[in-house]
């Protein structure tokens, strides 16, 4: 008997702990504020770096650079901030040459679903916590009518 109710409180603990991580939290910086660092990874066949501050001033700002065989592909500058109640990242795409992709006043946009104590989803890009030094981001790329996922592995530098 001892021994079933030692199963039961293990296995209520286990579910509460799996719970607690699920909690929606509220959608401030301070609570991503755990992607800030140097990032380092793989995808798209080269070497990927992705640098983002803390959060200051109601916002974040991150740089991305895709090098394939030791020349840079392209570049984006990346912003989560406070908009409404809400958080927002927003980007620009940049050729090697820092000839923008999007036009002068256009960004992409990616307006925030929800914050969990380790992942942060934006509509079309998620990131999520692994551990201290390792975080994934997961990407929805479009093209035409498909859309793939790519998953970027970042080990913190």
């Amino acid at each position: 008997m001892k021994a079933l109710i030692l199963t039961y409180c293990l296995l209520m603990l286990s579910f509460s702990c799996q719970a607690q991580k699920d909690i929606k939290l509220e959608p401030k910086l301070e609570n991503i504020a755990w992607i800030a660092g140097n990032w380092k990874g793989e995808a798209f066949g080269g070497q990927t770096e992705e640098n983002w501050s803390e959060p200051s001033a109601g916002s974040m700002m991150a740089t991305f650079k895709l090098i394939n065989d030791g020349k840079v592909t392209f570049y984006e500058i990346e912003i989560i901030r406070e908009i409404e109640n809400s958080l927002v990242l927003q980007l620009k795409h940049f050729a090697n040459d820092l000839k923008g992709w999007e036009t002068k006043d256009e960004t992409v946009d990616f307006p925030l679903v929800e914050i969990t104590e380790n992942k942060v989803v934006f509509e079309g890009m998620t990131f999520e916590k692994i551990s201290e030094n390792e975080m994934n981001v997961y990407v929805d790329i479009k093209d035409n009518d498909k859309v793939e996922t790519v998953k970027f592995n970042y080990k913190k530098q």
